[in-house]
């Protein structure tokens, strides 16, 4: 596998995935930026990153949440292939693994193997992404075992291929709640802010900041307002989610990539 080298005038970046390559819940600061009101993300700030460091970094996005690991392959794999960029980045299984009765992990591994090799064939590094821990979340720690198996396919898979490896399990900074937003399944702006330097530290692009820093310290909750928060939460969020997966409904159903073509960051 080729290592991205950051000594070239033009650099090409797709970022291929779901809502977590979207870039929910990470809104950008000012909207008058985003008249459509896309999100910002990990994958666009490592953009903003790149291009710091190159003359012209074109960048594409091609991630839509919701979307399942085929989905992803037969939609977006095609799109990134044909544009030939330095650097892909592939996320994909998630969705799969959270649906209930589905997304066994030796299957999805198999689907996940056979992509990569094709995104390899194209010459481009390749950055995949482990699942999250989510022991310390009281509904998705049903799923740990599950993304612990996919985990361990994907780290193989990673070997075989030589990819980069972020290691999403392995940071512990995302295991405070402040790392999510309001519906605990998307990272918040300052959880997509370290993953965006995990990936710049995997790829040798020089950063400021330490994903590492710890968090400030905080009060804990009092328990009422605690289960106030979870109720509140099981009504906004995890009740349509779960009628969503029962009727086989998504929240990206209709929905076009937010960066389809190679542009230049500005």
């Amino acid at each position: 596998m080729p290592k991205l080298s950051l000594e070239r005038e033009i650099l090409s970046f797709v970022a291929l995935g779901d809502s977590f390559t979207e870039g929910l819940d990470d809104p950008y600061p000012d909207s008058a930026d985003t008249p459509d009101g896309r999100y910002r993300g990990w994958a666009d700030r490592v953009a903003e990153h790149l291009a710091g460091q190159v003359p012209e970094v074109r960048y594409a996005n091609l991630a839509v949440r919701g979307k399942l690991i085929r989905q992803i392959i037969d939609d977006q794999l095609p799109l990134a292939m044909d544009l030939r960029p330095d650097l892909i980045t592939f996320c994909a299984g998630g969705n799969d693994i959270l649906r209930p009765g589905s997304g066994d992990p030796d299957t999805l591994a198999g689907l996940f193997r056979d992509a990569v090799a094709r995104l390899c064939e194209t010459g481009a590094t390749v950055v995949v992404f482990t699942g999250m821990d989510v022991g310390s979340q009281p509904v998705m720690r049903r799923m740990r075992g599950k993304i612990a198996t996919y985990n361990m396919h994907i780290r193989a898979v990673a070997d075989e291929f030589g990819c980069p490896v972020v290691d999403l399990w392995g940071m512990k900074p995302l295991q405070d709640p402040r790392a999510f937003g309001w519906d605990r399944l998307h990272l918040s702006p300052e959880g997509h802010r370290r993953v965006a330097l995990r990936v710049c530290e995997l790829l040798g692009v020089p950063v400021e900041d330490d994903w590492r820093a710890p968090w400030p310290a905080q009060d804990p909750l009092p328990w009422p307002d605690a289960r106030l928060q979870d109720l509140h939460w099981a009504k906004e969020f995890l009740l349509p989610w779960i009628q969503r997966r029962l009727t086989g409904q998504s929240s990206g159903d209709g929905m076009r990539p937010k960066r389809p073509r190679l542009e230049p960051v500005r």
